[in-house]
């Protein structure tokens, strides 16, 4: 279903991707995530709500061996709200928030969806971290948990999902609800676990709603025209002239750069923190900025365009006035600060290791390859294709280990993603805003009755399980209202069942 937008509202929720080690082509595309590095946001202490039980659960290290190492278990943190659940009597439902590569803090902080729906439909609200993020590490602790290829091994969506399992099945038991339906959320990478948590695991989902996932992205699946193309589409139908701009500044870039001083120029230009060591250090930071206002264009403004506007009025004043609108758009985007740390992750948090892991490892060095590269329509941006061949040597290098880059669709199924989901899936939702770069790669057709497409011409990253304003457009309101009429559908049709099969409690 397609919901047409009045207006256009820009809103942030998610964040950057963590630079893999690849030095041989871009490596900062905007990440899976729920929160910005670039701009900072705030957190939630859930010791400070009184509605938010936080919890530990004694899990698995490994699911799927049984070898000694296998056998050794983590305490896994998720959180319960259960003021508004009608209780195990009713059969009401719980919602099941699938963490992503965040902090359970940093969830609890953006997820809307939650607070929004859970009353209308007295829901149980429960939170789970994924493991290797936030205080969730398997092996202690984030020192030891993150340290080599040996330890971040038993990081993978596989796990992750027998995780949420393990842990759903025992909230149904300790809470004695064991008629109960969950329905799964996520948003992004938690999107596409959502989807695919309904398809390994539908005797304990009722349905899953997957935000912003880009399951398409991956082996036959991936987009004629990817992410960057988006992303050009954005800022060129914004404004002409600062498309043209940052266009021609790359090009400036080099320029400045290949001077005797050219890189201290750079520098002063730009007020990095530390001095250039190279170009593409400038020109990766002021990619990811540009992605980033993309993907999420928002918190409550219009980030593209505030960026542009900047770009287009500083005046031509001085030499190498071009790039000192460059310098203006950053300004405008991250605020005014003494100097620019343009190496997001010179001193990266865990969260930030443990998602670079996954970004080069997970989306490429042994289970999944995500091929985003700047081609030849991403016209914004000098042209740099994805390079297959480096991605495997630096994956060896790095991690001593290679890509298997079509498990990802043999594992879950999605060669012809129209013909699996019609064979075998149900009760899904895919809800995308096309102004997100990720659209590309993801689901935008119904399939079938219950696996539905929702998307709004507009949206952006996540949009739609983000925080409520009273700002929101007319079809973010209706797109929001869809989505949940359709989960209250599929939670009727299963209270049916129960009372057809006379199943009770």
């Amino acid at each position: 279903m397609s919901l047409h937008p009045f207006t256009i509202p820009l809103l942030l929720v998610f964040s950057i991707l963590s630079p893999c080690f690849i030095s041989h082509t871009h490596s900062k595309v905007a990440r899976l995530g729920i929160s910005p590095t670039a701009r900072p946001t705030k957190k939630v202490d859930a010791s400070g709500d009184s509605d938010l039980k936080m919890l530990y659960y004694n899990q698995n290290l490994d699911h799927f061996t049984f070898t000694p190492e296998s056998y050794k278990t983590f305490q896994q943190r998720y959180v319960i709200d259960s003021k508004h659940w009608a209780g195990a009597k009713a059969n009401a439902p719980i919602l099941a928030f699938l963490g992503e590569e965040s902090s359970l803090e940093t969830d609890l902080a953006s997820v809307g969806f939650f607070n929004d729906n859970g009353p209308r439909l007295k829901a149980l609200l429960v939170y789970i971290e994924h493991r290797y993020y936030g205080k969730s590490m398997p092996f202690g602790s984030a020192k030891e948990s993150l340290k080599n290829a040996s330890t971040l091994g038993y990081l993978t969506a596989e796990q992750a999902l027998a995780d949420y399992a393990a842990i759903l099945l025992h909230v149904k038991e300790k809470y004695s609800a064991k008629n109960s339906p969950i329905i799964v959320i996520g948003a992004s990478y938690g999107g596409m676990l959502a989807a695919w948590f309904r398809l390994k695991y539908p005797h304990i989902a009722l349905g899953a709603l997957a935000s912003s996932a880009p399951l398409l992205y991956f082996g036959d699946n991936r987009p004629k025209y990817g992410y960057y193309y988006i992303i050009t589409k954005v800022f060129k139908e914004t404004s002409e002239r600062c498309y043209k701009t940052i266009r021609k500044s790359w090009e400036e870039i080099d320029s400045v750069a290949a001077k005797s001083n050219g890189l201290l120029i750079l520098s002063k230009k730009f007020k990095t923190c530390a001095p250039l060591r190279r170009s593409f250090d400038i020109k990766d930071y002021l990619d990811t900025i540009y992605a980033e206002a993309a993907q999420y264009n928002g918190d409550g403004g219009y980030w593209v365009t505030t960026l542009c506007k900047a770009i287009n009025e500083n005046p031509p004043n001085r030499k190498n006035d071009l790039l000192d609108r460059i310098f203006a758009g950053v300004v405008a985007y991250i605020g005014n600060r003494s100097c620019y740390d343009i190496d997001l992750f010179a001193r990266p948090s865990n969260d930030s290791i443990a998602w670079n892991w996954q970004a080069c490892k997970f989306w490429g060095c042994s289970e999944m390859v995500l091929a985003v590269g700047h081609d030849q329509q991403d016209t914004m941006f000098q042209t740099a294709p994805f390079n297959m061949t480096s991605f495997v040597d630096d994956c060896r290098s790095h991690y001593g280990v290679i890509p298997r880059p079509h498990w990802i669709t043999t594992y879950f199924g999605f060669q012809d993603v129209k013909l699996i989901l019609r064979r075998f899936g149900s009760n899904i939702i895919f809800s995308n805003g096309l102004s997100d770069p990720y659209s590309v790669g993801g689901v935008l057709e119904d399939v079938s009755d219950t696996v539905v497409a929702i998307k709004t011409v507009n949206g952006t990253h996540c949009q739609d399980i983000s925080l409520k304003s009273k700002e929101d457009p007319e079809w973010l309101v209706m797109q929001r209202k869809r989505e949940i009429q359709i989960i209250e559908s599929w939670i009727s049709t299963y209270q049916k069942d129960l009372r057809d099969l006379n199943i009770s409690i």
